[in-house]
């Protein structure tokens, strides 16, 4: 039975923004963790942690996020791993989140100047102590920007979850639209509700971004 979209529908859409903020987030942290390590794999002596770092952000750049949401649910559940639709979106962001970020900091890390890392093999400073208190610190400044403009694509890609069931702001909207059709005010809500969570986040990263290069050119 089809019944006109009211005050339980909106609120139903809206409340649902808080499982996209919760997957945005889970992604995001796991993705920075992965990120890192990927990004240190890339810029280090190791051939074979370049290469397998490489390999790894290939793949994930070369491949859709919604194969990558496919080949998580359904293959772990192949192997006899049945697992629900939040945390295979959960995995799948996070690896693809990692992937992203970690190709972001490596070409961070690489464009502080090579001087400073020859200042500290100079003065017998080690690896682990030249990243920790010299390079990274520099990098993460110039990090802020295009990471917060990543997050915002991370955001906006946590809507192909609904894909394989996970409940969040465009799962909710469809789910809404099924009972009401009424596509134009459902969507229309959905994407007025994006456009909250991820304006503001693009007006910052280039905020930042030309603070970064205001800075850069003193």
């Amino acid at each position: 039975m089809i019944r006109a979209f009211g005050p339980n529908e909106f609120w139903f859409i809206v409340m649902a923004v808080q499982w996209t903020l919760a997957l945005s987030a889970v992604a995001f942290a796991g993705g920075a963790v992965g990120g890192l390590l990927t990004a240190l794999a890339r810029v280090s002596g190791a051939k074979p942690l370049r290469y397998a770092a490489l390999g790894f952000i290939r793949l994930f750049q070369g491949t859709p996020l919604l194969m990558q949401l496919f080949l998580v649910f359904f293959g772990l559940n192949i192997f006899g791993s049945g697992i629900n639709p939040w945390l295979a979106a959960s995995v799948a962001l996070t690896l693809h989140a990692s992937a992203f970020l970690g190709e972001i900091w490596r070409g961070c890390i690489e464009a502080v100047p090579k001087g400073q890392s020859e200042a500290c093999w100079a003065l017998g400073i080690g690896y682990f102590d030249r990243m920790k208190s010299v390079v990274l610190p520099q990098a993460a400044r110039i990090a802020v920007a295009p990471t917060v403009g990543f997050l915002v694509q991370l955001i906006k890609g946590t809507s192909l979850a609904s894909i394989i069931g996970f409940v969040e702001l465009t799962r909710a909207g469809q789910i809404v639209n099924n009972a009401t059709f009424d596509p134009f005010t459902v969507f229309g809500l959905v994407a007025a509700l994006y456009f909250v969570l991820c304006w503001p986040l693009s007006i910052l990263a280039g905020q930042l971004e030309r603070r970064f290069a205001k800075a850069s050119a003193r």
